[in-house]
């Protein structure tokens, strides 16, 4: 059973790991914590619905599609919502983002109604391996995350944008001064955000009905994640998502499953108290 939870949790936590992933690098480069990530997990899923059961796709395709699609709506809603506000602050930016979110899920509502929603995929058997049930779903949200985190880390690490990005996270007037396009890199860096989280609530999808309160189940896990990884930290990012999705899955052990979410709770707490910037972030120095 213990082995059976730990593989849980490992899936839970890549799917977790995507958003947030997109969380800490909008934070990075935006300076301020996106509390739309959940509204747009609602709607990446949605979207990728739409193209798989109303235009007939496969569900690669309708994820291609889907993440295309939102790339252009995220860049849109920074363009109308995020951009006029960019210089009153995190704390505005933070209330935008949340009034962003509830028109994301309310315009899912009214779209598609609150009945829950699921992917045309065939159904499939899980695999035995010794002890272990494996789902084609886990096998699918592995692949999937393992992929989509190696394209971000040569993005980051090896091209010209992750390069531009790094710069402007670390010093922006700096970056500036240098010749790098802040807009420019603010636009990639939604694009790649609204990618991940598309890709998630497909994944999310696969595994659970789609309904418009899906992206809120999420967040406050999504938000543990990046502070125990710390927040601006994308690798940080990543083993905070899989220490919750253990923990997470490992604590109904002890507790009632419908309680395992208060986990993330107690992980925000603990680390705020004692090591506020996280597990890989940096502490900053206020001159």
């Amino acid at each position: 059973m213990i082995a059976q939870l730990a593989l849980n949790g490992l899936i839970t936590g890549m799917v977790i790991a995507l958003p947030a992933v997109a969380l800490t690098l909008i934070f990075s480069i935006l300076k301020f914590p996106n509390f739309a990530i959940g509204g747009m997990l609602t709607a990446g899923a949605y979207l990728a619905w739409v193209f798989n059961t109303l235009a007939g796709l496969p569900l690669i395709a309708a994820a291609a599609a889907a993440a295309l699609a939102f790339s252009a709506i995220m860049v849109t809603s920074d363009r109308l919502v995020f951009r006029p506000l960019r210089d009153r602050g995190p704390i505005t930016l933070l209330v935008a983002s949340m009034g962003l979110s509830f028109i994301l899920e309310n315009v899912c509502r009214l779209f598609f109604g609150n009945l829950a929603r699921n992917f045309d995929i065939p159904i499939s058997r899980p695999y035995r391996v010794a002890d272990l049930r494996i789902n084609p779903e886990q096998i699918t949200t592995a692949v999937v995350t393992l992929l989509a985190m190696l394209a971000v880390y040569l993005i980051l690490r090896h091209t010209a944008l992750g390069r531009a990005m790094r710069a402007v996270a670390d010093n922006p007037s700096l970056a500036a001064a240098r010749g790098i396009d802040r807009d420019r890199t603010i636009l990639w860096t939604w694009v790649l955000a609204a990618t991940l989280t598309a890709l998630a609530g497909v994944l999310i999808g696969m595994d659970r009905a789609i309904d418009p309160m899906m992206g809120w189940s999420y967040i406050i896990t999504i938000f543990a994640a990046a502070i125990l990884g710390g927040l601006g930290s994308p690798v940080g990012a990543v083993l905070g998502a899989l220490a919750v999705g253990l923990v997470q899955e490992m604590s109904i052990l002890v507790i009632e499953p419908q309680y395992r979410q208060a986990v993330s709770f107690v992980a925000i707490a603990l680390l705020l108290l004692f090591r506020p910037q996280g597990l890989l972030g940096q502490v900053r120095i206020a001159r």
